[in-house]
């Protein structure tokens, strides 16, 4: 009896233990993809015990399979290791290569990577796809940035408006970031980290060209770090010919990509407002009967909240000009269109995006009628 007991309690032990390792959500996260693109998921800047991160390096795998994410890095800084009299790692490749076997089940990238880490006015960078981060371990910043060069990576400057960095919380541009761009050693920027958006980092990346960035930056767990505090985690969308890591690159690179925060999207308006129309789906389109209001059902088909603002030359009938669609939520919008029309051009400016400081993108629908 006892040993039957036993065998039952280790089984209800194992089942649940398989419950509760299950990469299954409801937090997964959700992009479309657009025309000529696949959608890829990033996070391309967090932490684990191997530099000042909280948590062991598989973990990370398994909450980006539980966000549905398509690629991650772990961006452990060089110069400050804070646990390493408890971990000891002198190949500071260590955390990619846990991680890579982690999800080698899955269908996760995991690009090697590492964060310079210093003070003004270099600041942090990450650097993305590298060979050896071992390598990157020089005295000299300068040298650090050519090693990075040489190794062919994707380098870009982390939360530049820190203020502990940067008392008035704008990003500082100095020589040794304009030298490192015409070296071609740094090519995209944070314009948002950790939930933070800054501006004046946007207007940074337009100005200098660099490609729009948005990480999470997490060091304890996402659970706590986002979905306690009711937030998804901040990622890159990257806009890639296919979901390998050669067209990951290029697409980054190339500037393909979109900063997201819940219903926050940053990017370019070449591949912000294609984002935008392939997100949001028309249902259903008909006059409502004996009039000329035309009745639209739009459905939200990612996992961002839609702020959308009116922008077409009629009124809204019965509502205010502001329409917000939740994550997966249909919503009816009845316009005043003055005559029976065959096809109406919706235009929405999408009034929690940007393309540009306090600049919305305005997206378009060409509406059929029923």
């Amino acid at each position: 009896m006892k040993t039957a007991l036993g065998i039952f309690l280790l089984l209800s032990m194992v089942l649940g233990f398989a419950q509760n390792h299950s990469h299954t959500s409801t937090r997964a996260l959700a992009f479309p993809d657009i025309a000529g693109y696949v959608t890829l998921k990033t996070d391309l800047h967090q932490h684990t015990v191997f530099s000042d991160g909280e948590v062991w390096p598989t973990i990370r795998v398994q909450e980006a399979l539980r966000d549905n994410l398509d690629v991650i890095s772990l961006t452990e800084h060089l110069e400050y290791q804070p646990h390493k009299d408890d971990i000891p790692h002198p190949d500071r490749n260590r955390a990619f290569q846990l991680a890579l076997e982690e999800a080698k089940e899955h269908d996760l990238m995991v690009i090697n990577g590492t964060e310079i880490t210093r003070g003004n006015p270099i600041g942090h960078c990450n650097a993305v796809f590298i060979n050896d981060a071992n390598r990157l371990m020089e005295k000299d910043s300068v040298l650090q940035f050519a090693e990075a060069k040489r190794q062919g990576a994707f380098v870009f400057w982390n939360h530049p408006n820190w203020s502990w960095l940067s008392p008035t919380g704008n990003p500082i541009w100095t020589d040794f970031q304009e030298e490192r761009l015409k070296k071609g050693e740094l090519h995209g920027i944070e314009v948002i980290n950790t939930g933070y958006f800054d501006d004046a980092s946007l207007a940074l990346a337009l100005k200098h060209d660099l490609t729009i960035m948005g990480t999470s930056d997490v060091h304890g767990l996402v659970e706590w770090d986002y979905m306690e505090k009711g937030n998804s985690r901040p990622i890159t969308l990257v806009f890639a010919k296919e979901k390998t890591e050669t067209s990951l690159k290029e697409a980054l690179f190339a500037g393909r990509t979109v900063a997201v925060f819940n219903e926050l999207l940053v990017g370019k308006q070449e591949v912000l407002v294609p984002l935008l129309e392939a997100s949001v789906h028309i249902e259903k389109a008909s006059y409502l009967e004996n009039s000329k209001i035309l009745e639209i059902q739009l459905k939200n088909s990612c996992s961002s909240r839609l702020l959308l603002e009116n922008a077409t030359e009629f009124s809204f009938y019965g509502s205010p000009p502001l329409l917000e669609i939740a994550a997966g939520e249909t919503k009816v919008v009845q316009i005043k269109t003055l005559e029976i029309l065959d096809t109406f051009s919706l235009k929405l400016k999408a009034i929690a995006c940007y393309t540009a400081p306090k600049k919305h993108p305005i997206a378009h629908w060409e509406v059929v009628v029923e």
